[in-house]
């Protein structure tokens, strides 16, 4: 889930902003969108670059939910395995990205959690009670993206029947990507694309000037401004828990399960944030950083060579240090 926000562009002083903008609104995937188009075409209209937005977003939904029974990933889940099943060229990318990302962190990232995202009632079906640890090795034994196999002619396997994947992790970011790219195709240059917190812009905003992303701060109990990022055709996504847990028996339940141990994250890392060029990889990237933790994290960033900011739980919960890579650096403000 992402905690990134656009800041508002209205015009400083001896600013004139374009006559032609506009920003839309709605829902789809389980959450929210904004389309800012700060400088619009005059041969494009607000009604165009709806249609595009909301046709992209449903066949996205269609291909990928794990709510629609239909979908493309739910037939695949149910699918029998070894048998190779057929992929649409655009889930078949996602899977491909989620592997390229599952073998380069160890696993951290991992689209066959499904099942233990569901038993921590953090999937579609309702959550009941906290699994004994039986239960949990029992769901581990169908959990590992090796069980996956991507073959050519965009087909796909898997090695067990009860492999169960689930793309929320990647499934948003990739909706980002897919919508700045059907934009573009529309002659569209400067416009931000927020899907639930995942963000991607292109050129310039209303002003003329570099994108203004704010990162919140991890606080449950209200939206609060952490630091702000500047941004040209670029990607941020973030990770982090705060909004997305519960509390069982006094002890909070983090949205962020760790494929390697079944159990949600008890680190202090309280979000991630990731600037790249691919929403899709970011977003990937931000939720594996999420599972490692504050060493491993910054470690793999700084292997990869990745824009990242940590915010950590300092003390007892009640301030926050951050770390950062150098890549990340250069986008803050000045």
């Amino acid at each position: 889930m992402g905690f990134s926000l656009s800041l508002s562009q209205g015009c400083t002083q001896g600013c004139t902003a374009p006559s032609r903008a506009t920003v839309l609104h709605g829902n789809a995937l389980g959450t929210f969108y904004t389309v800012n188009i700060s400088q619009l075409p005059d041969e494009v209209t607000s009604e165009e670059i709806q249609d595009v937005v909301d046709s992209t977003l449903d066949r996205i939904n269609r291909l990928m939910s794990t709510y629609l029974d239909d979908s493309e990933l739910s037939r695949f889940n149910t699918h029998e395995a070894h048998t190779p099943f057929q992929l649409s060229p655009e889930t078949y990318t996602v899977f491909e990205i989620a592997q390229r990302v599952s073998a380069q962190s160890d696993g951290a990232f991992d689209v066959t959690v499904g099942p233990l995202v569901n038993v921590w009632g953090f999937g579609p079906e309702a959550f009941t009670k906290v699994p004994d640890d039986a239960a949990i090795q029992k769901l581990k034994e169908a959990v590992g993206y090796e069980k996956l196999s991507l073959l050519p002619d965009h087909k796909i396997s898997k090695s067990q029947a009860t492999l169960y994947c689930d793309l929320s992790g990647i499934a948003k970011g990739y909706a980002v990507d897919a919508i700045a790219e059907a934009l573009t195709a529309l002659g569209l240059k400067h416009f931000m694309i927020e899907v639930g917190g995942e963000i991607r812009v292109s050129g310039e905003n209303s002003q003329g000037q570099d994108w203004n992303l704010g990162i919140e701060t991890p606080n449950p109990e209200g939206r609060e401004l952490f630091i702000v990022v500047h941004l040209s055709d670029a990607s941020l996504a973030t990770s982090g828990d705060y909004r997305n847990m519960f509390e069982v028996e006094g002890q909070l339940v983090s949205h962020t399960i760790d494929p390697h141990t079944g159990y949600p994250v008890q680190h202090p890392v309280a979000s991630v944030s990731v600037i790249h060029p691919s929403c899709t990889w970011a977003d990937a990237y931000a939720t594996a950083l999420m599972v490692m933790g504050e060493e491993k994290a910054l470690a793999f960033a700084k292997e990869q060579g990745l824009a990242v900011m940590l915010i950590i739980h300092d003390g007892e919960h009640k301030q926050f240090k951050e770390r950062s890579t150098p890549q990340f650096d250069a986008y803050r403000s000045k």
